[in-house]
């Protein structure tokens, strides 16, 4: 299966069906839950489907046919992103996703009870983060394939959840904590994003179809690299990137004084005058266009713009020769290499 946009609607067709389903059961409890039965369709509405094609194909990794169940507990990753960025928007007060309100942004422009006082549009888009996870578990336990192979990928749905909250967390405290360093960056990109976008869904794939520990490995020195690449490609669109394009604004990293590694590399390579300006610019809330383009300006004369591309570059390598240690089937190695390219080189 070899066709990118046919796997993306057998995925959309599951998630469309389930949010379907689930917003019936919701509004026999209350009528009074429409809101929350629009923000599920909403939050799973969008999406270039990356998590569920790494699962489907560590699944055909290991020498397994496509069918409809792999599908199923591949939806199941894109589940668990929905529920991750429910939860990040939530963090970082982000007001638009994919170009349309965020869950909580939403919850807020309601009228009838969900309005802004008290928090309340945050504590409700928290619990349809909550939501979403657990969907995720039930769509993956009741896919259809064999009960001993959900069974196997127990452990690995646990080291997912604890990583991917382990780096929101660490992400987190060290927002706006003194200086960012380069290696705590990079830390946090693998935990928050390296491991559950690439690493583990993969491992998932290939578990549950009876994988060598050769081929995790391969999986393993193949994600990592490819996760960090995508995420330092990702601190570059969200300083760079044209919100018309990404669906996001390009101020929100600079104003919550994200800990990137570009910021890092920035700091680290320009004068101490810049330096200083910069901590007075960078993690202001009021942060407007003039004060951006200053920061974007020493981002790029520093040259802490070229170094991340070189690190996207180096990343990217290591994904693709990784691929070459292990003997895997000509559509499962192309369809894996053209996902590496696509993910690390999206266009600014």
């Amino acid at each position: 299966m070899g066709d990118s946009e046919e796997f993306k609607r057998r995925v959309d067709a599951h998630l469309l069906r389930l949010a379907e389903r689930e917003s019936a059961l919701l509004l026999k409890v209350s009528a009074e839950l429409a809101p929350l039965c629009e923000q599920l369709r909403g939050s799973l509405a969008q999406g270039k489907r990356l998590r569920a094609a790494f699962l489907y194909w560590g699944w055909r990794a290991a020498g397994q046919p496509d069918c409809d169940g792999i599908i199923r507990a591949a939806a199941a990753m894109e589940l668990v992103h929905a529920a991750a960025c429910t939860h990040d928007d939530i963090i970082d007060d982000s007001r638009v996703r994919h170009g349309v309100p965020t869950a909580h942004a939403a919850f807020a422009d309601r009228a009838g009870g969900c309005g802004p006082e008290r928090g309340r549009p945050a504590a409700l888009a928290m619990m349809l983060g909550d939501l979403l996870m657990g969907y995720a578990g039930q769509v993956f336990a009741t896919c259809g394939l064999p009960g001993a192979f959900i069974a196997r990928t127990v452990p690995l749905w646990s080291a997912l959840l604890r990583e991917t909250v382990a780096g929101q967390f660490l992400e987190v405290l060290r927002t706006g904590d003194g200086v960012p360093q380069v290696a705590e960056s990079l830390q946090v990109a693998q935990y928050k994003t390296a491991k559950y976008t690439v690493e583990r869904p993969l491992h998932l794939g290939a578990t549950l179809g009876g994988a060598s520990e050769r081929l995790l490995q391969a999986f393993t020195e193949y994600g990592l690299p490819l996760g960090e690449a995508f995420q330092l490609r990702d601190d570059l669109l969200g300083t760079f990137g044209d919100p018309s394009l990404t669906g996001k604004p390009n101020l929100d990293d600079l104003r919550d004084g994200k800990p990137t590694a570009l910021m890092a590399l920035t700091l680290a390579l320009v004068s101490e005058d810049d330096r200083r300006s910069l901590t007075k610019t960078v993690g202001r809330p009021d942060l407007d266009e003039v004060d951006a383009a200053h920061v974007r300006a020493l981002m790029k004369t520093s040259g802490a713009c070229r170094k991340v591309e070189d690190m996207i570059t180096a990343r990217l390598t290591q994904a693709h020769q990784a691929l070459e240690t292990v003997p895997l089937p000509r559509a499962t190695y192309t369809a894996l290499r053209d996902l590496a390219t696509t993910s690390a080189n999206r266009p600014l």
